[in-house]
């Protein structure tokens, strides 16, 4: 049974509306109704009544939320407590990162805490593409190195630690896979792969926009979940992918050229956390990590420099 089922049928049998469903789980509406179609599917049965004006429970779904609530609020206090119980006893940070060099990044980071604060344990995990912010909303982590932009009203960002050029990724074969490089405009040629899942609108755009900076439509191509799905797609000729610079250094293979982007945006990184939770620990990771961007830049400023 998935998690995210049961915790959108409570949500919605407490609140009886679709938005505000939508607003307490920062869901999108869709995938609240995706969630509790699924569900309905798995019990055999509707579990609520839908009209243009109400949302009311069936009678399948009151005695689903009296019977699944109590176990389903304690399995929520008892992981709580135990969280809660391991990190004051063992200390342990637990970072997300987004993409390969957010992970470089993090790991580098970590080293150099191991030598300065041995007694601080830091587990990582990369964030899911389709969700980029769940894990840290759920508390999975603690902080998250990732591409900005982030809009987020409950979350707080720090400033921009590095910054870097894009890349075009398309088939070895595709015309414009033997360019020196490539504008925004140049776009219109391309169909760029879009990313499926609880993505804000502002940051789609900023990462796999619709239209060139002149207002021309940019192509687009089938929907992902990961990153590796992505580049199969890339490979195959089915559409492709605007990513940061880095990605050519950590993810060469046959069959995908990555074309310089001039002009437009840099990709920029940095950390975020729940506004509200932040610590000294929080804070001790973060001045770290500002020093381990300073470092990094020089290595190579094409990839990656401090802004």
């Amino acid at each position: 049974m998935d998690q995210h089922e049961l915790e959108c049928f409570l949500v919605l049998a407490d609140e009886l509306h679709f938005g505000r469903t939508a607003t307490r789980l920062h869901l999108s509406r869709a995938r609240v109704s995706q969630l509790i179609q699924k569900l309905e599917r798995r019990v055999g049965a509707p579990l609520f009544r839908r009209t243009s004006r109400s949302v009311v429970l069936t009678g399948l779904g009151s005695r689903l939320r009296d019977d699944l609530e109590p176990h389903y609020r304690g399995i929520e206090s008892a992981l709580a407590r135990a969280v809660a119980s391991a990190r004051g006893i063992e200390g342990v940070l637990h970072v997300g990162f987004s993409t390969p060099l957010a992970g470089e990044m993090v790991m580098r980071t970590i080293e150099r805490l191991h030598t300065t604060h041995p007694e601080l344990a830091v587990e990582v995990c990369e964030v899911p593409l389709s969700d980029p912010y769940g894990m840290l909303r759920k508390g999975d982590f603690d902080l998250q190195l990732t591409d900005f932009p982030v809009r987020e009203d409950d979350l707080t960002r720090s400033p921009t630690l590095l910054v870097e050029d894009r890349v075009l990724a398309v088939a070895a074969g595709h015309p414009l896979a033997g360019r020196n490089a490539v504008t925004l405009e140049d776009l219109t040629q391309v169909r760029l792969l879009t990313i499926e899942g609880d993505i804000p609108e502002y940051w789609l755009e900023h990462q796999l926009p619709t239209h060139t900076p002149s207002g021309r439509p940019i192509g687009q191509g089938p929907s992902v979940t990961n990153f590796q799905e992505a580049l199969t797609l890339v490979a195959g000729g089915r559409g492709a992918l605007l990513a940061g610079a880095h990605i050519a250094l950590y993810h060469g293979r046959p069959g995908i050229s990555y074309v310089p982007v001039e002009g437009g945006e840099p990709l920029g990184y940095g950390l975020m956390w729940r506004s509200g939770g932040g610590n000294r620990t929080i804070e001790l990771f973060s001045s770290t990590a500002r020093e381990i961007a300073r470092d990094m830049a020089p290595a190579d400023p094409r990839r990656a420099v401090p802004n």
